[in-house]
């Protein structure tokens, strides 16, 4: 499963956010280039910065005082919490800026500590007060959380909660792609109270959210993140990521997660989903130079003209470019485009996941 992650260096400023639903759940700009470099607060642990010789101090992360350099920008982060159906969603805050933006990162996941100030209504932060936290990062794109002992006083329900947490909330930056867990220096390889595997480290293709209301067949399936929608107690919508196990007897992949979102979430999950049950693909996604093509009945259309529901659209994207290969989506109907999303998207041209996702204030 690919994913899609922010590059950042520690001169560059976030791009401005673009709103792209009307309730705030994307933000930012679509797919935008980003800079590459490796996330600030981290190293090589070959000391192959000295690889980036022609960056200067700011861009390597290098301090020329010892001291973390003082800054008065804000920048948007995605924060993994947990909302109160136990879900870890994510949640774009806007936090400081700094050098030492991984580990800034995992301290606002800490309970008691700065996020408190931020979270929004029914969220709780997922490490348990007084964690502390340092980070390092290997060339092999591994970066390495380093806990103090307070680490382990977390409840054993929230032990898978709080792995997928870490390890989506640092698989955000371009340079990780799993995480390990050490604890005092010690190196883990199951989580410390209920024994969660973590062996050589854990990435986003283990999954979030994990449903096993339907059993299936390992050989003939594969572990795909959906995503579904739900509502905060202000009644504001926003987005989560569930990991599911599809069956793929006699169907394409990307037939096969369409087919899923519009079957939904479990009747016992506390999510929703505005496909209906009539909805349904007339070919087999096309993928072209990264954008897939989805050609659907006229059942995915509203009560008003060739327009189709955000939500739907934002579902679909965020979905179908988890995977490889595929950038953005199109949409068309018995074959024709001219469509348009309820927020005057023309959606018909490929429509790109955006850079941040749940964003409004619950």
């Amino acid at each position: 499963m690919s994913h899609k992650k922010v590059k950042l260096t520690a001169a560059a400023v976030l791009a401005s956010s673009v709103l792209l639903s009307g309730c705030g759940l994307f933000g930012g700009d679509e797919q935008a280039e980003k800079e590459e470099d490796i996330p600030q607060d981290v190293s090589y642990v070959d000391d192959a910065a000295s690889e980036t010789g022609a960056e200067n101090e700011e861009t390597t992360g290098e301090e020329t005082d010892g001291e973390e350099a003082t800054v008065s920008e804000n920048v948007q982060r995605e924060l993994y919490l947990i909302d109160s159906n136990g879900y870890v969603v994510s949640q774009t805050l806007e936090l400081p800026k700094t050098n030492e933006v991984a580990k800034q990162a995992l301290e606002y996941l800490v309970a008691g500590g700065p996020v408190d100030e931020l979270l929004p209504n029914g969220f709780r932060a997922v490490l348990p007060a007084g964690t502390e936290v340092d980070v390092n990062l290997k060339e092999d794109g591994t970066i390495v959380a380093d806990f103090s002992k307070e680490f382990a006083n977390y409840d054993g329900a929230d032990e898978e909660r709080i792995l997928q947490a870490i390890t989506w909330t640092l698989t955000q930056f371009e340079n990780v792609e799993k995480v390990q867990i050490m604890v005092n220096g010690h190196e883990q390889t199951v989580m410390p109270v209920n024994q969660t595997p973590i062996g050589d480290g854990v990435s986003r293709a283990n999954g979030i959210n994990f449903n096993t209301a339907e059993a299936v067949d390992l050989m003939s399936s594969r572990a795909v993140t959906l995503y579904f929608m739900a509502e905060s107690s202000n009644g504001e919508p926003y987005y989560v990521p569930v990991t599911s196990r599809l069956s793929l007897e006699g169907k394409d992949k990307f037939s096969a997660i369409v087919d899923a979102l519009i079957n939904g979430p479990s009747h016992t999950s506390g999510l929703t989903n505005d496909l209906s049950n009539e909805v349904a693909l007339l070919d087999e996604p096309v993928l072209v130079d990264g954008n897939l093509v989805l050609n659907f009945n006229e059942a995915i259309l509203g009560l008003e003209g060739r327009i189709v529901s955000k939500s739907i659209v934002d579902s679909l994207v965020l979905t179908l470019t988890e995977q490889t290969g595929v950038d953005s989506i199109a949409i068309t109907v018995d074959g024709e485009g001219d469509l348009m999303a309820t927020d005057g998207t023309n959606i018909s041209e490929p429509v790109a996941r955006p850079e941040k996702v749940n964003t409004g204030r619950f």
